[in-house]
């Protein structure tokens, strides 16, 4: 390799080299996603929330569930006829973007609120199962982001209007239950807009509101807009909490079509189970079977062939005699073993025999034994004719 290769490579490794560094030491962009995970400390993570808690909701003890609602009530839920309430009783509290609660669960606290507990929920969309039960219409509308602004209704806790711009929604609440409905709150874009309410419903009450975004750790640490999350959080009634954060934990959720059956106990150790016998299965079955046995073509028989050779030679040199001789002695073998005869006297009874035995024309079985003994007894000098005509007869019953 000459010198100036080497330098060549040497400058473009030192390039490569300073180019990773410079890039390592570059400041990393923020991660504006909204994951509303309690573990990301990015502006709309849930960290300084998970934080802050029990300081936001004072004298109110907390428990995180890492289930739905539907299997962590159900399983409160006392059923003796004369019981019928749930075991615990408080606030069940959901913070999220948007507000994944399947239909069981939706019935659940709904049945749980009825009671006389409380829930409380943030989200940009709320469950349509929800709104429906309590009355409530959603809508939504254009707006420019710098002219957002959120307040809380009652004038006991202040007038001032929280200018909230990065990551808020522009939902809100169109329609409500002026009966069963009290506004608390409001946001302002394009226009005034309803985004939390307090329903009664039966014994309890649900608070609803519509900036989650408010909790996130952005707002919680920029300037003053914590104490618009501390208003809003007020209202939770004091008591037990207890906070519903499944799927907020920051875990990867799997999308593999096992993903349920690995989930459940039964269903898991089933499918374990079907692997590891099918696995038996293979290798047992493996050393059972025998392995191939390669086909081998038998020898070919060639004395036709040679004999068909030898033949030809004779019949080439004009040796009809020795070609007579080789026929009768092929033809007499053939009788002897097919037929059992004794072939050492060719006489009347011999033509009976092999007549009755192999079922051949018997005019043709004289002519044919009549010229072998004619050939036999005649000098050895015969021509092509007498070769011709004992071969045709032998043939003929052959």
């Amino acid at each position: 390799m000459s010198k100036s290769i080497q330098i060549y490579i040497t400058l473009l490794i030192l390039i490569l080299i300073g180019v990773i560094v410079l890039d390592s030491n570059q400041p990393q962009p923020l991660d504006w996603t909204p994951s509303y995970s309690l573990k990301d400390k990015t502006p709309f993570g849930l960290y300084v929330f998970d934080a802050e808690i029990n300081a936001l909701l004072k004298q109110q003890k907390v428990e995180k569930l890492n289930l739905t609602p539907y299997e962590y009530l159900a399983a409160q839920y006392d059923s003796d006829s004369l019981i019928k309430d749930y075991k615990i009783k408080g606030t069940l509290l959901h913070i999220a973007e948007f507000t994944k609660i399947d239909d069981q669960s939706v019935k659940e606290i709904l049945n749980f609120v009825s009671h006389g507990n409380t829930a409380f929920i943030s989200g940009k969309v709320l469950p349509n199962a929800l709104l429906d039960s309590l009355k409530i219409k959603m809508n939504s509308e254009y707006h420019y982001s710098d002219r957002i602004f959120n307040w809380v209704a009652n004038a006991n806790l202040g007038t001032k209007k929280y200018h909230l711009i990065e990551g808020v929604g522009n939902n809100y609440f169109s329609e409500i239950d002026s009966k069963q409905t009290t506004v608390l709150g409001y946001q302002s874009g394009d226009s005034v807009r309803i985004n939390f309410l307090k329903v009664r419903y039966h014994r309890g009450k649900f608070y609803l509101h519509t900036q989650p975004a408010a909790f996130t750790n952005f707002h919680l640490l920029k300037d003053n807009h914590h104490q618009y999350a501390e208003k809003v959080l007020s209202y939770i009634p004091k008591g037990k909490v207890y906070w519903w954060i499944k799927g907020q934990n920051g875990e990867v959720i799997s999308d593999s079509p096992m993903r349920y059956i690995r989930s459940q106990p039964a269903l898991k150790w089933a499918w374990y189970l079907f692997l590891i016998g099918m696995l038996i299965f293979i290798l047992f079955n493996a050393k059972r079977k025998q392995r191939v046995v390669p086909i081998e073509v038998p020898l070919r028989n060639t004395t036709i062939d040679f004999t068909k050779s030898i033949g030809n030679l004779y019949y080439q040199e004009g040796d009809h005699d020795n070609i007579i001789n080789k026929k009768i002695i092929y033809f007499l073998e053939k009788i002897r073993n097919e037929y059992l005869i004794d072939t050492s006297r060719l006489d009347a009874a011999f033509i009976d025999k092999f007549h009755n035995k192999s079922g051949k024309n018997l005019a043709d079985i004289q002519k044919t034994i009549f010229l072998i003994n004619t050939h036999r007894k005649s000098p050895h000098n015969s021509i092509e004719e007498d070769l011709i005509q004992i071969n045709n007869a032998i043939e003929k019953i052959i």
